[in-house]
């Protein structure tokens, strides 16, 4: 059987709202693309076949924001309006599950926006592949990860009580099973960003860092490369990049 083909576009450093927007328009593309179809099933539309759906994997790099999810506790960010503008540091409520994060310089940041119906449709099912991804990435560098029970996300030592790090969160969102956000993997990362929110909402466990757990700095590019080789994997698709020009080529 035919892999799935997933449009890959790493876009560099941007603001945060700005990735929003672009996720949404992606998001929102499919989603009308799958009412259309639906419509047409159903006999209540004349107009023509609407095209396919399009997946989606975009990699960013933020400056430094705070983000807090839809069920998410303000309560959570522990440093007042002025000093956060003081130090430069965004702030944005959104769409998302979870709870609050930090985005920041020398993080991974991937959106996957996929439609999910041509996978399966099982919202746990698909943050746990995500784990994997980054878990298997993590390995790749000899750093032994896994799940916590009941807090989505990548974890180093969850089941070792006091030595609990997270170092990869995780929030999603999705629309007629069409996906948006995504994860953040820290690689070298400034943790101290962290200190000033309950990361996730969760109490008295911390954020590690790759850099951290190996006692040097990594080469970002080489750290995207292993996670698309895994998100291939993973979910047994083939990546094509988009060049500058808007046309794909494969990335194998």
């Amino acid at each position: 059987m035919n892999k799935q083909t997933v449009i890959f576009e790493d876009l560099g450093q941007m603001e945060y709202k700005a990735a929003w927007d672009y996720q949404e328009e992606l998001l929102q593309q499919n989603v009308r693309i799958k009412r259309a179809a639906m419509l047409q099933t159903n006999g209540s539309s004349d107009d023509p076949l609407p095209g396919d759906t399009h997946h989606h994997l975009l990699f960013v790099e933020h400056p430094p924001v705070y983000t807090l999810g839809k069920s998410g506790n303000i309560e959570n960010v522990l440093i007042n309006e002025e000093m956060r503008t003081s130090k430069g540091i965004g702030f944005f409520r959104t769409n998302r599950g979870g709870d609050i994060t930090f985005h920041g310089p020398h993080q991974i940041v991937g959106y996957p926006i996929l439609d999910l119906e041509k996978f399966y449709t099982d919202i746990g099912k698909y943050l746990r592949n995500i784990e994997e991804v980054i878990i298997l990435v993590l390995r790749d560098y000899g750093i032994e990860s896994g799940r916590s029970p009941g807090e989505t996300g990548v974890w180093i030592d969850a089941g070792v009580a006091g030595r609990e790090r997270k170092i990869c969160a995780i929030g999603v969102r999705s629309s007629r099973w069409v996906t948006m956000h995504g994860f953040a993997l820290n690689v070298n990362t400034d943790l101290s960003y962290f200190n000033f929110i309950i990361p996730c909402g969760i109490q008295n466990k911390e954020v590690t860092s790759m850099e951290k757990e190996l006692g040097r700095s990594l080469h970002m590019e080489e750290v995207k490369q292993a996670i698309k080789m895994h998100f291939e994997g993973v979910f047994n698709v083939k990546l094509l990049q988009v060049r500058k020009s808007g046309s794909p080529k494969d990335l194998s």
